[in-house]
């Protein structure tokens, strides 16, 4: 039986940083993964990372698998085992794998587990049809093995997976009907979901799905809204017509080879679920065995990473007696840093449950406003949520971005440091800096968006400009095109200034014409026609096509018929009649007027 000082249980982040630690240590370490390759999750992530750049901000997920794999190579003291998958962890620290249809045998002096977690299901009626899969089945077969498993997808969850799997669908060209969320508000960052909102996915909150309709396959899924006990509405009920459904409802960490080595397990749901009880430098109620990763919380990729390292940097002080202290207490101050925020409550709740307290860093999160100066070429911050990321600040090479010591502080410009460079909008994960300079002479602004879609405009193209939630809001004539080596490329366009405010998109127009008027399902076709039959009073458009006469009285569409109007016939929108303004301004019932008024 073959001895090793170290034993790592899991090829991912936090696993993979574990054997850089130890390997960094002088710790023979041997990681045992059931893949054909190290990496984890990691390898399946083509999004950019938040966080700060010691820890891969702005680099994509396979990428980072890429340079932590460089480092395990070059390191004499690693060794790694690939399509090996433990089976069971036995006395005196032995470790069985199966490898090549053969059993294996080691025994470690300590042992790492990293083996992440699984999806959680959710049962509804029809589950077992071809067709529903796990989130993470869809991103496997997609980015590792070039498969699309359907055409029109479902989403069932609104969390960081969820959301980062509808983005990642839309880039391989998948129709995305839309996600599902059962809670009254978006499980992930928000970031990720004005992404996908503003490439026209709905989110719909407070909605569950009913059933998959499908007889040798999915076919389509029946959704319903939920009232606050998570009971369907009876008259909710409404057909999507969709082939796959990807369930993306949460993670549970897996504890199997844990409770096999003796460690204690509890069920603390903030974390997951059932988790290993260990300390705060990760050593469970075995002193032989250490967790981290998404089996000790399920958290992000860069805290797995930070839990490795403190883990790895633990366990060299018991193998070899590395003077390890301060690169400890400085790990943990970091990992306090990154759990400071208002997003991580959850986890730091769950911590406490398990006699972990973290320390709040005394570095306020700050939320400062600075004025901004039009008429020049700036970035635009539209990251609003305080998350535990500084990729912009770190990237500005003119220091015009300031988010300071608590990386959890929303990011501040000063307008007049900003030369319009663009830089941050390349390096931003969230995707959520644009850039802006009005041209006040002729009415129009010009509008830099991110933009990691296939196929690229060029200059000269027309495109229609679309609203944070996806709607069409005008024509744009696109100026330039920047190109980066990361594929977060910079498309900019002109349109009129009006919309300065409202698009965050640009789309290559459709063959079918975009809804203006959504009460009243008055298409851009309609309202043209009608202008260009010699038309052009608003009050007359109104009463020909009916376009804001619904509901919402205009306010979603005022402004883009009259920007419709103002193209049509260039007249500036400032020089237009916007018609006349009439009771009542928000919906009644008829029977409120049959009644003749208040009667008391």
């Amino acid at each position: 039986m073959n001895l090793y000082q170290a034993v790592i249980i899991g090829g991912g982040p936090a696993g993979m940083m574990g054997a850089i630690t130890l390997g960094n240590h002088s710790v023979k370490t041997i990681i045992l993964d059931e893949n054909e390759s190290i990496g984890g999750q990691l390898v399946k992530q083509t999004h950019k990372f938040f966080g700060d750049h010691a820890h891969y901000a702005s680099t994509r997920g396979f990428e980072i698998a890429q340079k932590l794999d460089e480092e395990i190579v070059k390191n004499e003291n690693i060794e790694v085992e690939n399509d090996a998958t433990v089976i069971g962890i036995y006395p005196n620290n032995t470790v069985v794998y199966i490898k090549d249809g053969q059993e294996h045998k080691i025994q470690a002096k300590k042992i790492l587990i990293a083996t992440g977690a699984m999806e959680k299901q959710l049962p509804f009626i029809n589950s077992d049809l071809p067709g529903v899969y796990g989130a993470g089945a869809v991103q496997t077969l997609m980015n590792e093995y070039g498969i699309m498993p359907g055409k029109r997808f479902l989403i069932i969850g609104s969390g960081n997976i969820g959301l980062i799997l509808a983005y990642q669908l839309i880039q391989a060209g998948v129709e995305v009907r839309a996600i599902v969320e059962a809670l009254g508000k978006v499980g992930g960052y928000e970031v990720h979901a004005n992404k996908v909102k503003r490439l026209g996915v709905p989110i719909l909150l407070n909605h569950t799905i009913v059933r998959a309709i499908g007889d040798e396959s999915v076919e389509g899924a029946v959704i319903a809204k939920i009232d606050d006990k998570f009971q369907t509405i009876p008259g909710t009920e409404r057909e999507m017509v969709v082939d796959t459904i990807a369930i993306s409802v949460g993670l549970t960490p897996l504890t199997e080879l844990a409770e096999q080595a003796g460690c204690k397990v509890e069920f603390i749901p903030e974390l997951g679920g059932y988790v290993p009880i260990r300390d705060e430098r990760m050593r469970t109620t075995n002193p032989d065995v250490f967790i981290a990763g998404d089996l000790s919380s399920i958290e992000e990729a860069t805290t797995a990473m930070i839990e490795g390292k403190i883990a790895a940097l633990e366990m060299a002080r018991d193998i070899n007696g590395s003077d390890t202290k301060e690169e400890i207490e400085e790990e943990l101050r970091t990992l306090a840093l990154f759990r400071s925020g208002p997003k991580s409550v959850k986890i730091r709740s769950g911590l406490e449950k398990m006699g972990i307290k973290i320390s709040i860093p005394t570095k306020p999160i700050i939320n400062e406003k600075k004025e901004d100066v039009i008429g020049k070429l700036r970035a635009v911050l539209e990251c609003d949520e305080e998350i535990p990321c500084n990729s912009c600040e770190a990237s500005c090479p003119f220091g015009a971005i300031h988010i300071g010591e608590n990386l959890n502080s929303t990011p501040v410009l000063d307008a007049e440091k900003c030369t319009g460079c663009g830089t941050c909008v390349n390096a931003c994960p969230g995707l959520a800096i644009f850039m802006m300079k009005e041209n006040e002479e002729e009415s129009t602004v010009t509008l830099g968006i991110p933009y990691e879609l296939l196929p690229l405009s060029e200059k000269g193209q027309k495109m229609w400009g679309l609203s944070k939630e996806g709607n069409y809001v005008c024509d744009v004539t696109v100026e330039r095109v920047i190109k980066y080596p990361n594929k977060t490329n910079i498309v900019y366009a002109k349109l009129p200034i009006e919309f300065k405010d409202t698009v965050r998109h640009f789309a290559f127009p459709k063959k079918e014409s975009p809804i203006v008027c959504r009460c009243e399902e008055v298409s851009l076709e309609q309202i043209e026609k009608v202008i260009d039959s010699g038309v052009t009073d608003f009050e007359e458009i109104k009463r020909l096509t009916r376009v804001t006469m619904g509901p919402c009285g205009g306010k979603n569409c005022k402004l883009v018929v009259l920007g419709i109007l103002s193209r049509k016939t260039g007249v500036p929108i400032s020089k237009l009649s916007h018609g006349t303004s009439r009771p009542p301004v928000k919906p009644v019932e008829f029977s409120v007027f049959k009644k003749g008024g208040d009667e008391r």
